[in-house]
């Protein structure tokens, strides 16, 4: 890929090139029709971090590896550049992204439950904490008598209930502050 200005907003400025061969243009094309550009030319770098291929007999170098990322990403890539130090058994170079990722906080309304909360720390005190273990003893003495597989929902819920109205008559409810 070359230089050419028509070109400049998908594959930007840096190039190793002057010119742009058949590949670079079927490469700005696929780019351009799906809403993409090439993030490695966009980043000032020396040459010699450019290249991203050697030929076989180590004297011409060429960038023909790129990064294509979607339009709407292309302002979180930091950096691109060619690394030479990987030993791959290739003679291309590994071609590396600094990416920063940004998370959107969901900007939704929080849920509200309704929630019966019960003041909990009056347990700590000694006639409460006898008060709701009579309540509650009492309750389920009248549960024993269920012995019926098909009465074990209804307990369940009876037992559900009988917790919640003994902690509501004894605890009371916890006051939530308001902001």
């Amino acid at each position: 890929m070359g230089i050419e200005n028509i070109f400049k907003p998908t594959i930007g400025n840096e190039c190793l090139h002057q010119e742009i061969n058949d590949n670079g243009v079927r490469t700005v094309n696929f780019a351009t029709s799906r809403n993409l550009v090439v993030n490695s030319r966009m980043f000032p770098h020396r040459n010699i971090r450019k290249n991203t291929w050697t030929s076989p007999d180590g004297k011409s170098h060429n960038q023909i590896d790129h990064i294509l990322i979607d339009r709407r990403w292309h302002s979180s890539t930091l950096e691109v550049k060619s690394v030479w130090g990987a030993d791959c058994d290739t003679d291309h170079y590994l071609v590396v992204i600094k990416f920063r990722e940004r998370l959107a906080v969901s900007k939704q309304p929080a849920q509200k439950f309704n929630v019966e909360r019960f003041n909990l720390r009056m347990l700590n005190g000694f006639q409460v904490k006898k008060q709701y273990h009579i309540k509650i003893s009492n309750k389920f003495r009248a549960l024993e008598k269920l012995k019926d597989s098909k009465d074990t929902y209804r307990a369940s819920e009876n037992i559900k209930e009988n917790i919640k109205s003994s902690a509501g008559e004894s605890l009371g409810l916890y006051d939530l502050k308001q902001h």
